[in-house]
């Protein structure tokens, strides 16, 4: 398949169907996370009493805080998967590093909503793992 458009993208080059797979699945997971981490978000700031707050926790902020940085994190990676979905090389990379961000932010968020973090931890692990595998493919092809 070319491009009209004078850009070549990762599914222009010849390669299986099976890593392109990987790959769409990768930008439509951290796409779904994006919107799940902004609605996370959205939550937190709006209504504190949805969360039940942990004493003495080290990684304690505001609730209005965390919501903001899962509101940011989220928008970052809906455009991040729908650059990886289109077949942008960038997005490949940018994906693990916003999929890292959302496990990290996620794990320490955990105690507020421990079963929605276990659930958001299970999809950036499977982002990861699918960008991670066609970008390793890539450089043994």
């Amino acid at each position: 398949m070319s491009t009209t458009s004078g850009y070549e993208t990762v599914y222009d080059k010849p390669g299986s169907e099976w890593a392109s797979g990987i790959a769409v699945f990768g930008g439509c997971a951290l796409a779904t996370l994006g919107i799940f981490q902004f609605f996370q978000g959205l939550s937190a700031a709006l209504e504190d009493e949805v969360f039940v707050t942990t004493p003495e926790y080290v990684f304690k902020f505001d609730l209005t805080t965390w919501g903001w940085i899962h509101m940011i994190i989220g928008v970052v990676a809906v455009v991040t998967g729908a650059a990886i979905i289109a077949g942008k090389t960038w997005g490949f990379v940018l994906g693990i590093i916003v999929a890292v961000l959302s496990a990290l932010t996620t794990f320490a968020f955990m105690p507020y909503y421990p079963l929605w973090a276990l659930v958001i931890l299970a999809f950036d692990i499977a982002v990861i793992w699918a960008l991670s595998s066609l970008i390793s493919r890539a450089r043994t092809a």
